[in-house]
């Protein structure tokens, strides 16, 4: 599973929308969406963010692990 596609299951998982990830990265809503739809790498800032926010590790995120 791509790691695009995981934070995109979290954040609905947890009830938000891309406008809330936006918020917790300082990006705008068009990004996160590029970002979901695979055309735009995420940075690595956004992603250790969002793991902290969601509680996961990156060996999750990245399908190395199926232990969040």
């Amino acid at each position: 599973m791509d790691y695009r596609q995981r934070f995109r299951d979290l954040r609905i998982d947890n009830d938000l929308k891309q406008e809330d990830i936006a918020r917790i990265c300082g990006v705008s809503d068009a990004t996160v969406g590029h970002w979901e739809n695979g055309r735009r790498d995420m940075r690595i800032d956004c992603i250790i963010k969002l793991c902290r926010y969601y509680g996961v590790s990156s060996d999750y995120i990245f399908g190395l692990s199926e232990k969040k």
